[in-house]
């Protein structure tokens, strides 16, 4: 099969599309045939160094995929045809984006029926990361939450699952993104630069990975979610200060498609590049300014 793999650190001209023996499930895990992997930053942190080191010689990228159980090792629970959603977690020598991806049947569920694969590829990573940082934040209803980068994929979800919780969002964006943001929920628009300081709310979520600039923004004794692990600021105010590490986690991932199938979550895809030209879709995503995600198709 065809992957995507770096055998050393950079831009994107280290990436290459290599050959590489088709991978088969062991107990518990299933392979799938990948229909569309998402692009996402994390991938560029992978490539340049900033993250994993190489796994024999290399290193395999690609997280959130959509796709067909094409082989099912014992216990799996997933027969061969079943249309799912998954996320390859963490370092491997090849993970999604490629023809084919092993994972834990526990880090997938049933894919979803009112989007096709290229948009149901955009779901696990962003949309678990940012109901685990909602856990970590363990607001209520009526209490008030900024998000930075309300406009990304990852922001974009959590004023979604806010905005449905009955939690009050402010969102921060680009001077752009007012109208965006808030058809998603946001209840309050803060443009990025703003010279006048939004209200302190209860609780801020870093998706911007402003650092200790987000700490402004959180009200004394509230919470700050980050999304890197490792580069979160040191609390003031008495302020919690955490970091959401995203899990696999494949049940919480089915009530996820559920509420996208719903119309609770939104899908979005700012382009589709051949798996081949993987470098082009790295080189994009460097340039900035991309609203939704961008998709590999095998």
């Amino acid at each position: 099969m065809r992957a995507v793999v770096i055998k050393s650190f950079g831009g994107p001209e280290v990436l290459e599309v290599v050959e590489t023996p088709l991978p088969e499930p062991g107990p518990g895990q299933v392979r799938v045939k990948v229909a569309a992997a998402a692009l996402n930053p994390v991938d560029a942190a992978f490539r340049d160094g900033y993250i994993a080191p190489l796994t024999d010689g290399q290193l395999g990228l690609g997280w959130d995929f959509a796709g067909t159980v094409d082989a099912a090792g014992e216990g799996a629970g997933f027969a061969p045809g079943t249309a799912v959603v998954g996320l390859s977690y963490g370092p491997a020598a090849t993970k999604s984006h490629a023809d084919h991806v092993v994972v834990d049947a526990s880090a997938v569920a049933p894919a979803p029926t009112t989007v096709d694969t290229v948009h149901a590829a955009t779901l696990a990573l962003n949309a678990l990361t940012a109901a685990q940082a909602l856990d970590l934040l363990a607001l209520s209803p009526g209490d008030s939450l900024l998000i930075t980068g309300a406009a990304g994929a990852l922001g974009g979800f959590a004023v979604q699952l806010a905005h449905r919780a009955g939690i009050t969002v402010t969102a921060l964006a680009g001077p752009d993104d007012e109208q965006l943001v808030r058809s998603l929920g946001a209840d309050t628009f803060v443009p990025r630069g703003a010279t006048v300081a939004p209200a302190a709310a209860d609780a801020v979520l870093d998706a911007a990975v402003m650092g200790e600039p987000a700490l402004a923004y959180v009200r004394d004794g509230g919470a700050h979610v980050g999304v890197i692990p490792g580069a979160s600021p040191a609390p003031v105010r008495s302020v919690r200060v955490e970091t959401v590490e995203v899990s696999p986690d494949g049940a919480r991932l089915a009530e996820l498609v559920k509420l996208l199938d719903a119309g609770v979550l939104t899908t979005r895809v700012a382009g589709t590049y051949p798996l081949g030209e993987v470098a082009k879709a790295h080189t994009r995503l460097a340039e900035g300014g991309v609203r939704g995600r961008l998709v590999l198709i095998p």
